[in-house]
């Protein structure tokens, strides 16, 4: 639900009700993961998606009807063996959707949520999509730190309903939760989806040149919030790099050092200096990032990683390198380049095999574990 934060908040301050279809778990070649959502208002405008077409029309005939009732309604859609143009995903893949009705500042945790998300801010929206009869669609909202807002009923649920939240958001993550109604493991069994808000995961790209001028715009489409760091002056300029959120003249290590990372956080030195790459390189291997990646020739990248050894560097730790930076698409001007290194750290963060799928014996939207 968090995915369209924006227009949602939008109708709440409008006083506008509405029901929101929320994805709670995905099974196969579902097409969206959990937290995609289709929101209906009372007018019939539709927002948002679900199954990028497969089920939208029925979960929008399933949003209009929890409109009228205001009950919480949690439906399975799959594939349907007999007849592949019936209602269901012909993809193959099976969606968990809930569906729940949203009055004007009802309840106030969605709507802190939603404000939370618009703004950018991180917070958690653990929502009762399964569990016993009055809980589904009571929800919390979780802030970082682990403070939170409202109760599905019980303190002790709460308690851990919060702490299983404050989890998934420090990881930037949405997903499921099974725990007991009485905050255990062994009360009447339910489920919680919570829905991560996080601000946007950052692209550090180091060296102002005109590849790094592609990079800068592939990013920002990716949804990167984007930043470019280069010692030199004339080069680092916001003219030069528009679509960056912010372009910093300073040394490259000593920039990385004071700016904030986390475990989604990519890193691209396109410098090929080893007087920038080396500081830089050493520093960004110990961190845990998501991605660090460097540009230049397969020479180039023996003699960095010798320098790099020289620092203190172990091979675990030059194994992190993604050196010559990019996957093998053939590319020689910026914007192929760019596409060939936003391919290769979407892959890495994603746990994409970078190989065409048409070889690759796996369901295509399915789980897959980083290799």
């Amino acid at each position: 639900m968090l995915d369209i934060a924006d227009e949602l908040h939008r109708w709440s301050a409008e006083g506008r009700p509405f029901a929101v279809a929320t994805v709670v778990s995905v099974g196969g070649s579902a097409p969206r993961e959990p937290g995609a959502a289709l929101a209906v208002d009372a007018a019939g405008t539709a927002v948002g998606s679900v199954s990028g077409g497969c089920v939208e029309g029925a979960v929008y005939e399933l949003c209009q009807e929890v409109l009228e009732t205001g009950e919480p309604v949690l439906r399975r859609f799959g594939y349907s063996d007999d007849d592949a143009f019936a209602v269901g995903l012909t993809c193959g893949g099976v969606i968990d959707i809930f569906v729940q009705r949203i009055a004007p500042g009802e309840p106030p945790q969605l709507a802190g949520a939603l404000a939370a998300a618009s703004r950018g801010e991180a917070a958690a929206l653990a929502r009762v999509v399964a569990g016993p009869a009055g809980l589904p669609g009571r929800a919390l909202l979780v802030r970082p730190g682990g403070t939170y807002e409202g109760t599905l009923g019980d303190s002790g649920l709460d308690r851990t309903a919060a702490a299983e939240a404050r989890a998934l958001l420090d990881a930037g993550r949405t997903g499921t939760v099974g725990i007991g109604a009485d905050g255990g493991r062994c009360g009447e069994p339910l489920t919680l989806l919570v829905e991560a808000s996080v601000p946007p995961p950052r692209l550090l790209v180091f060296g102002a040149i005109d590849f790094a001028a592609a990079l800068v715009r592939v990013g920002a489409f990716l949804g990167y919030r984007v930043t470019v760091c280069d010692a030199r002056p004339v080069f680092a300029t916001a003219r030069r790099f528009p679509e960056a959120d912010e372009v910093v003249v300073e040394w490259p290590h000593r920039y990385l050092e004071r700016t904030r990372v986390d475990g989604r956080t990519v890193v691209c030195v396109l410098t090929h200096d080893a007087k920038f790459d080396v500081p830089l390189l050493e520093r960004a291997l110990r961190m845990p990032v998501a991605y660090v990646g460097a540009m230049g020739s397969r020479r180039t990248h023996e003699q960095r990683l010798e320098r790099l050894r020289g620092t203190g560097l172990g091979e675990a730790e030059l194994g992190r390198l993604h050196s010559p930076i990019g996957l093998d698409l053939g590319a020689r001007t910026p914007e192929e380049t760019a596409l060939s290194i936003a391919a290769e750290f979407v892959a890495h963060r994603k746990g994409g095999s970078g190989r065409p799928l048409r070889g690759v014996d796996a369901p295509i939207h399915g789980e897959r574990c980083p290799g």
